[in-house]
This record gives structure tokens, C-alpha cells and sequence, in this order.
């Protein structure tokens, strides 16, 4: 059956009108499931545990966002993408309740680490399919300034609304009930994904495929890293958000023990952090294209996170080392919105990272897409894990994961001269 919206190509700003409700459900989800980004690593240590435990329970669940982050993008294809998301909502919204009764609620570290892991099973499924139904759904000219909009509401719900929203719900019903509040938000978008994307379905790849083919199909996205290239691209990847999963672990800790700063006061700041992204996720597709992907990515992306990562930890310890008498701990919360600013403004810089991965494997876009998205989540697991292993050796030594995070950059800057890929005129 033909889709009857195949060929409607309206659009607003570069967004498609047809999609216009995945949008509106990606960023309702994603603000329900962007709640405890910057806070929960804290209340796991409030719990009674260590602080390495805390970055191996965010260590554990990153390592399932990565696997389910890997498959979405093919499992998307075979049971078509709207049935990809509702499975994700209904796993998410399910394991939620199961974490905060029987893990949190508990105080117990197993369940925690159970449910929580489970769990990160749940949000790439209802993310990363949607990048596979904006694909089946538009022109290819659209794809470029339909991922934008993309991640532009991944930002405004993972971090705008979902750290700006908690700021002011914990004074008023603490982690716990802000926990709880999150599943409205996760609910609606879920419920939008039912209700309002059945017309761009369309038919599901896997229904002419045999099971043999359909895991053949799902291990392309491994084997494809058998190309220099694509393992090139894929350790960039992981390395770009590296600092952005790690100060939201290390951050809530190291801020609020070291400079007194609230819960609400830090996830303010990660709020301004999510907000610049909004600006310089566009700013950076638009440079990209006109000086060069590989060169974006190379000195602003790793140059700019290796310096701002630098300038996150360092430039608070330096104002409270010559603040005027009577301004620390405010001048300290102030100073702590430059590095954010800056974090979000060079985190972008990666956005090439989409088109180059598809340029390298131009037959099988569909597979470089879960490499992307595997990639991606496995930036999710790596940054807690090295976390929570040198926090493990080097108790409250937060200094020597921001140094390590650091390297990683630098280390990332020198393989992107190894990166050779066909780029946009300049």
C-alpha cells in the first residue's frame, strides 16, 4: 500500500511537517528520561554508596544504551520504527517504576544496578528509531535539516527541560518524587508515538526477510568496522561526548562537596550547557559544510572539548582560590556558566560525524547509522566507566578524570588526521 505521505514535502524552517509529532514525542520523552542525567549520580552516593559505584551504576546502564543503541537502527527497519518506539517506551516506562520501587526506593544496590542497566535497553529504541523514520520519510535534500531539528529537541528535552524542570521539582518533592514526575513526561511522548505516527509506518523491511537474513542484517553494523575508516570515525564518536556523560556523573559530586553549590544551582548550569548546544548544533552543520567536516571536527570539536574540559574544572578552583571575601561559593556558580557555555558551544562541533559516516559507507547507510548510534552509546558507558575506575584507585580525585578525559580528545584529535573522507566543497 502506497504511504499517503510520501510525497508530501512541506516544511517548516527545514523541518517536515509530517514528522512535526515525532518531534514533539522525542522531545517529551527525552525530557522525562533527561531527569536524572545530572543529579542521580549524587543521590546514588546520598543513598550510602561510593562514589565509584555511582559511575559503574551510570557505567552499566551506558553499556546497554550502547547495545540497544547498536540494533535500534536495524530493528527500526525490520519491525518498521513506530513499533521500535513503542517497544522502548513500554520497556522504559515498566523498568522505571520497577528501579525506583525495588532499587532506589530500596536502597539496593543489585536492583539498582539491574533495572538501571535494563533500562538503558529502552530510551535508544525510542530515540535512534526515529532517525530511521525520518530517513524513510523524506527527500534526501530534507535529511540534513531534519536531523537538525533532531537534535535540537534531544537538547531541549534531555537538557534544557530535563535539567531546567528538576532545578525547581527537588526543593519541592525531593529526587525521589522528581524520579516519579519524569514518568509523565516519558508517557506523553510515548502515548504521541502510539496515537499520532501510524500514517508514516510504511511497510517493515523484515517482512520478506528470512531470521537468518534479519541477524545477518543486524551484524553488518560490527562488521563494517572491518573498514579503517569506519573504526576511525567510530573512536571519534565515542570520545565526543565523552565529557558531557562524564562531568553529568563527576559533576553533581564535585560541585556540590567542593564549592557547596545545590542540587538545583548545578543542574542550572548543566541547563545553560544543554541551551548553548540549541545555537551551536546548527552553527557547526553550517561550518561544517563550508570549511570542511574532518577540519570542523578536528580543531573545534577536539580542540575545543579538550580545552573546555580543562576550563570546567580549573577555572571554578581558580576563582576560589582569589575570590574577594564574601563572594565564594556565588562567584564559583557564576564562573562555573563560562565553561558550560564553552562545553556546549565545542560539543557540537561534531555534528559532521552523521554525514561522514554515511559518505564512508554510501551502500549500507543503514548499518553506518547503528555504527554512529552504537558509537554514540558506547560514549555513554565509556565515560562513567573511566570515571568509576579512577575514582575506584583515586578516591574524590576528580581532577585526574578531567585529565583523562582531556588525553582522549588529544588522542582523537590525532586520529582525525588519519580520517580521509569526501567532503563538501569548500
Amino acid at each position: 500500500m502506497n504511504n499517503p505521505t510520501a510525497h508530501d514535502t512541506r516544511e517548516w524552517l527545514g523541518m517536515p511537517l509530517k514528522l512535526i509529532w515525532g518531534y514533539i514525542a522525542i522531545a517529551l520523552f527525552m525530557t522525562g528520561d533527561g531527569f536524572e542525567l545530572a543529579f542521580l549520580s549524587k543521590y546514588i552516593v546520598d543513598l550510602g554508596f561510593t562514589e565509584a559505584q555511582s559511575s559503574n551504576a551510570f557505567a552499566v546502564y551506558g553499556f546497554a544504551a550502547a547495545i540497544a543503541a547498536w540494533v535500534s537502527g536495524v530493528v527500526a527497519e525490520i519491525i518498521t520504527p513506530r513499533k521500535a518506539m513503542i517497544i522502548g517506551f513500554v520497556m522504559w516506562a515498566v523498568l522505571h517504576v520497577l528501579l525506583l520501587i525495588l532499587g532506589l526506593g530500596q536502597s539496593n544496590y543489585a536492583m539498582i544496578l539491574l533495572f538501571y542497566g535494563l533500562r538503558g535497553l529502552a530510551y535508544p529504541l525510542f530515540l535512534y528509531s526515529f532517525i530511521v523514520m525520518i530517513v524513510q520519510n523524506v527527500e534526501a535534500r530534507q535529511i540534513g535539516p531534519s536531523m537538525g531539528w533532531f537534535w535540537t529537541v534531544y537538547s531541549f528535552g534531555i537538557g534544557v527541560f530535563g535539567s531546567f524542570i528538576p532545578s525547581f521539582t527537588i526543593p519541592m518533592m525531593g529526587e525521589m518524587g522528581t524520579l516519579w514526575f519524569a514518568l509523565v513526561f516519558v508517557v506523553l511522548g510515548g502515548l504521541v508515538a502510539v496515537f499520532k505516527l501510524g500514517h508514516l509506518t510504511g511497510k517493515a523491511k523484515g517482512d520478506g526477510l528470512s531470521t537468518q537474513e534479519k541477524l545477518s542484517e543486524l551484524s553488518r553494523a560490527i562488521t563494517l568496522l572491518k573498514n579503517p575508516q569506519i573504526a576511525y570515525a567510530s573512536f571519534i564518536r565515542i570520545v565526543n561526548t565523552l565529557s558531557l556523560f562524564g562531568y553529568a556523573v563527576i559533576g553533581p559530586m564535585y560541585f556540590t562537596k567542593n564549592f557547596e553549590f545545590t542540587t538545583s544551582q548545578w543542574l542550572q548550569i548543566w541547563t545553560v550547557f544543554f541551551a548553548t548546544t540549541l545555537v551551536s548544533n546548527v552553527f557547526w552543520g553550517i561550518v561544517g559544510e563550508k570549511i570542511g567536516w574532518v577540519r570542523t571536527i578536528r580543531w573545534f570539536g577536539c580542540i575545543g572539548m579538550a580545552l573546555s574540559t580543562l576550563v570546567f574544572y580549573y577555572l571554578p578552583e581558580w576563582y576560589n582560590t582569589v575570590a574577594p571575601t564574601g563572594t565564594a561559593g556565588t562567584g564559583e556558580f557564576m564562573m562555573a556558566w563560562i565553561p558550560a557555555i564553552l562545553l556546549g558551544w565545542f560539543v557540537a562541533a561534531f555534528v559532521p560525524m552523521t554525514p561522514i559516516f554515511t559518505t564512508l559507507e554510501p551502500t549500507h547507510k543503514g548499518a553506518a547509522i547503528s555504527v554512529y548510534t552504537l558509537s554514540a552509546g558506547l560514549s555513554n558507558f565509556a565515560a562513567p566507566a573511566i570515571a568509576g575506575a579512577l575514582l575506584a584507585m583515586f578516591p574524590q580525585n576528580y581532577e585526574i578524570v578531567v585529565l583523562t578525559f582531556t588525553a582522549c580528545y588529544i588522542a582523537a584529535f590525532g586520529v582525525s588526521f588519519l580520517l580521509k573522507v569526501q567532503q563538501p566543497k569548500h
